[in-house]
């Protein structure tokens, strides 16, 4: 697969490099680890997000003012190890605790829950809230087994905002435990992604087809079919959505339209058209809308839409300004 790139086994070291050649003023990359830290960091809760590479820009991405205060980076499509982590921890920890978000996989739980304990362990309380946004990957029942997709954007911008508020690391983790809670997102994948330095694609699909509900590492989805418009794609994925929360008329909500890797905005656009005229008549407000390539699978084709119910709390924390070189909001 053609990649820019040098040494395969290097792409996530001299990627990070590359972030802080460009944006250093802002943040550091700590010694022998792949954990990157933003240096105005307040006296307060620490909040910690992470995960495997292949997904910019999650997670080093969403490090930044009213964000996450670190991010603990893995190889392509692989847990942090747990030392990364631990050092990230202490890096970003101010004697309030560090609260650790980031997407449910086995792979991220072993190795933040290990993380958790030696910082425990030494003297750093931790506390955790999983992102399980993928209604495709389990049923409601096993709500649990859930994969956390693009809704980890949500939840790390209301984590980062009650972070700033100086609330109480018990208090951050509730809020954002609640903003987990009140997002769904599903995707389609139309083309598969790749792994620097491997000769296959993650997954194979024939031109005509896509697939619903892929996960981000080319797991298997739920339905697989023969292509169709743009609006018949989006009102499948809007009738997994809104039946799973469910949504109901009067609901305020947050969507993200969220490009998969290669997919353009033109097609972002128009899937969100859609989206908005859907939701317009079942009596659904669109509080916020964006619009981007956030969580991606390296240049897998595809979309995935996100929804995130906002209540009196949510939003005011949603409203915070946030920058970041990848995000920003200016704050209502």
């Amino acid at each position: 697969m053609k990649k820019i790139m040098n040494n395969p086994d290097h792409v996530v070291k001299e990627m990070v490099e590359g972030f802080i050649a460009a944006f250093g003023t802002d943040y550091e990359k700590l010694t022998n680890v792949n954990g990157i830290v933003f240096k105005e960091r307040k006296d307060k809760v620490g909040v910690l997000i992470g995960g495997g590479s292949g997904h910019e820009p999650l997670f080093l991405g969403f490090v930044g003012l009213g964000l996450a205060d670190g991010a603990a980076i893995g190889n392509v499509f692989a847990a942090p190890t747990p030392n990364t982590i631990v050092e990230t921890t202490k890096a970003i920890d101010s004697g309030k605790g560090v609260l650790y978000v980031y997407g449910n996989y086995a792979g991220d739980t072993l190795n933040f829950d290990m993380g958790a304990e030696i910082a425990e362990n030494e003297g750093i309380q931790t506390t955790t809230v999983l992102v399980r946004d993928d209604v495709a990957s389990a049923p409601l029942d096993r709500i649990h087994d859930r994969r956390g997709i693009a809704g980890d954007v949500f939840v790390i911008k209301v984590a980062g905002a009650a972070a700033d508020a100086d609330l109480s690391l018990k208090e951050v983790a509730r809020i954002a435990q609640k903003a987990s809670d009140n997002t769904r997102s599903i995707g389609v994948a139309l083309s598969p992604g790749s792994i620097p330095g491997s000769e296959k694609y993650t997954f194979t699909i024939e031109n005509d087809e896509i697939e619903f509900g892929m996960g981000i590492h080319g797991e298997p989805g739920i339905r697989r079919t023969k292509i169709m418009n743009a609006d018949e794609l989006t009102d499948y994925l809007l009738n997994y959505l809104l039946e799973d929360l469910p949504f109901k008329q009067g609901d305020e909500v947050c969507v993200l339209v969220n490009g998969l890797g290669s997919t353009t905005l033109m097609e972002l656009m128009i899937v969100n058209r859609r989206v908005a005229e859907v939701l317009r008549k079942k009596g659904i407000t669109v509080y916020d809308t964006d619009i981007n390539s956030y969580c991606t699978t390296q240049e897998m084709g595809g979309v995935s839409i996100t929804l995130f119910r906002l209540d009196e709390e949510l939003k005011g924390y949603y409203d915070q300004p946030a920058y970041s070189p990848f995000y920003m909001k200016k704050g209502r």
